[in-house]
């Protein structure tokens, strides 16, 4: 396979915490405000059941990638077990995706770094994270692969020192229990706007869970994938219930949901609230952290899928060129100089930008998701008719395959009934008509 040209640079560790940290980003940092201001305090349940659903969606994956670690991975199995043109639309838009991705999490940094030097530019901080980032990627992807795994550890390590923190502050509170829980009840039930903004909750919970896939994407530069991707893999179900359920709990019982606002990360203005000014400065750093590890991510992903494209002539040959050091470096300069345009939408319109790429990137979150299922159904339709039993299966296969085809179109559905959403759902068929064309161009 060409895409052995890629160096497997990456080791085990560089995996699992890749692995923990795209499960940990801006999504839960700062997009859990709009998550929460849906769902209230059953922002918790919003995130599990999203949580389970994305597991078994990332089990499809990892069947695929233990069997054929490849680069660009989704994309190329779309190719090869369903056809030409699945596969050209699995590796755009995904790249399109991951684009959009990387400019939400652009203007996260400009957000965060405005805690500490209010008069810094929004667009400012961007453009110097740009920049730093892009040269880390150029440089081997053990270079990428060990920044993101130290911005990871800090991410990770936070999520705990503030799960402990929170605890200790609830468990002490001088009121008997049940009143130090009261919180999670008392400011319109636990429940305050029913089971359906529960439900609605999933749209902004999807976007978080975005990257999880990356698991997928890095087995073509991953030591031994046959033991690191399971492990990792096996591991997302237990990070969604620790990191997503077990803090939005701690929060949301520390605070009253109500009054979680839009001018910083939720997790920094709720221990602002309780006096913990300290720990508000280690978040703030930390949410910057894990806004620049998912840029790190995004980069890194973007180019190894238009490798991927280009190794299957769905992009232009120029992509296919890799540095003396064995990195796409074409790949990682466009995916980068296109996201200068968050640069400039940070100018234009720095406070609406981040709430626009949301929306957006949910839309193509869903197409991605959904081809990764289709997909599946195809590869394992193959193994059937070969004799070839995977030696990671997905579970419950085929029901949970149109279990969880249904439950993305039940949340695209919800995203049409909310105004800020809506316009992402009705350019879907837009996008995929203007990949058609561009497929028949190209062919």
């Amino acid at each position: 396979m060409s895409e052995q040209k890629l160096n497997r640079g990456l080791k085990n560790r560089h995996l699992q915490m890749i692995a923990l940290g795209t499960a940990v980003g801006t999504g839960l940092f700062y997009g859990s405000t709009s998550t929460i201001a849906l769902a209230g305090p059953a922002v918790s349940l919003s995130y599990l059941i999203g949580g389970i659903v994305i597991f078994l969606i990332v089990r499809m994956l990892g069947e695929m990638s233990v069997e054929e670690p490849v680069s660009g991975s989704f994309s190329y199995y779309a190719t090869k077990y369903w056809g030409q043109f699945p596969g050209f639309l699995a590796g755009w838009n995904y790249w399109f995706l991951y684009i959009l991705v990387s400019m939400a999490e652009l203007t996260a940094v400009g957000i965060y770094l405005q805690y500490w030097f209010p008069d810094l530019p929004q667009w400012l901080g961007a453009f110097i994270c740009l920049i730093i980032i892009t040269a880390v990627n150029l440089i081997t992807v053990s270079a990428y692969g060990e920044i993101e795994f130290w911005m990871s550890l800090i991410k990770i390590s936070a999520i705990i020192f503030m799960i402990v923190l929170g605890s200790y502050l609830i468990f002490t509170d001088a009121r008997p229990f049940p009143e130090n829980f009261s919180n999670l009840w008392s400011h319109g039930g636990f429940f305050p706007h029913g089971f359906t903004g529960m439900m609605m909750a999933m749209v902004p919970v999807f976007f978080s869970f975005g990257g999880i896939e990356l698991i997928g994407i890095a087995a073509g530069e991953t030591e031994n994938p046959s033991k690191t991707i399971p492990r990792a893999i096996n591991q997302v179900i237990y990070r969604i219930l620790i990191f997503y359920v077990g803090t939005m709990v701690v929060l949301m019982t520390l605070w009253s949901w109500d009054e979680v606002g839009t001018q910083a990360s939720p997790f920094v203005q709720i221990f602002e609230n309780v006096g913990v000014q300290t720990a508000a400065n280690i978040l703030n750093f930390v949410v910057l952290t894990a806004a620049v590890s998912v840029y790190n991510s995004a980069i890194y992903s973007n180019s190894r899928m238009l490798f991927s494209l280009a190794e299957n002539s769905e992009a232009p040959k120029f992509l296919r060129k890799l540095s003396s050091r064995k990195v796409p470096v074409n790949g990682i300069l466009i995916s980068s100089g296109i996201t200068l345009l968050a640069v400039v939408l940070n100018y234009i319109l720095p406070g609406e930008v981040f709430m626009y790429l949301m929306s957006i990137v949910t839309g193509a979150v869903m197409i991605s998701w959904a081809l990764i299922i289709l997909t599946h159904l195809k590869f394992r339709k193959h193994c059937n008719l070969v004799g070839t039993v995977p030696k990671f299966k997905a579970f419950f296969y085929p029901l949970a395959n149109y279990f969880c085809l249904a439950f993305l179109a039940g949340v695209l559905i919800l995203m049409l009934t909310m105004e800020e959403m809506r316009l992402a759902v009705m350019l879907i068929p837009v996008w995929l008509g203007a990949i058609w064309i561009f497929y028949k161009y190209k062919h």
